[in-house]
């Protein structure tokens, strides 16, 4: 079928280049699948085509067939994350008044986790993350969960050296909710929820944490159900078209 008298942005290279990706977006295509749907001539879809690779917004299979490349999910994810930004605030407010906690949200960033948003409680003793801070992924109920819907290879180099275990994990992918008590510090228990992203893998973790005398040596009893409310809003905004 022939698209390319369809409209038009006036940017003619604009026009072909959204073609060819339109057309990958139901699966792989041969450069004559490419043809066949954007009603390029082949010269044009071939320099199309392979201009939008060099940019890494196609790629290549293994049976050589262009796909969509891993630029756009990068970019799909920065926008998912100024929805979750925008989002965050309201929610980690009613979670921190809720639960009386100090709530933050993080994002897996390597082997690192970085606090995104955060609602500090508002006096007494509280466990302050600043927004920016950066904490280690082998320690902390944020971690576990942002580690425990890994795939196998990523999840087990992030076992080595962490303060939890497989097991432990495990539990956490059961349950739907981690916790824990003095893993990344001494005399501080947390207790986190995951956020997922439209195609349901986990994109940050949404917590809470304080002081154990206040959340006990078994903090998921009492704030579980709250996280996981806070976490599924969260998710719902992250579904919502931008």
């Amino acid at each position: 079928m022939d698209n390319s008298s369809g409209d038009s942005s006036g940017v003619g290279v604009l026009d072909k280049a959204a073609l060819v990706l339109g057309a990958l977006e139901s699966g792989p295509a041969t450069l004559a699948g490419l043809v066949g749907a954007t009603g390029l001539a082949r010269p044009t879809a071939h320099r199309m085509a392979v201009a939008l690779e060099y940019h890494r917004l196609l790629a290549r299979d293994m049976q050589g067939r262009f796909v969509l490349g891993p630029r756009l999910a990068e970019l799909a994810a920065a926008a998912g994350e100024d929805r979750l930004l925008a989002a965050a605030g309201p929610v980690l407010t009613q979670l921190r008044d809720l639960t009386g906690e100090s709530a933050q949200l993080y994002r897996r960033q390597g082997d690192m986790r970085i606090c995104v948003a955060a609602a500090e409680r508002l006096s007494g003793l509280r466990d302050t993350v600043p927004v920016g801070s950066t904490l280690p992924m082998k320690a902390g109920s944020a971690a576990q969960i942002l580690l425990a819907w890994e795939e196998p290879e990523r999840l087990h180099h992030g076992l080595q050296g962490a303060r939890f275990t497989a097991t432990a994990l495990s539990g956490v992918r059961r349950r739907g909710w981690a916790q824990s008590i003095g893993e990344r510090e001494p005399g501080v228990a947390s207790v986190s929820a995951p956020v997922r992203g439209p195609s349901h893998r986990v994109v940050a973790a949404v917590s809470v944490s304080g002081p154990i005398e206040r959340l006990t040596r078994h903090p998921g009893r009492m704030h579980a159900q709250a996280l996981l409310e806070a976490a599924a809003r969260l998710t719902e905004a992250l579904k919502r078209p931008s």
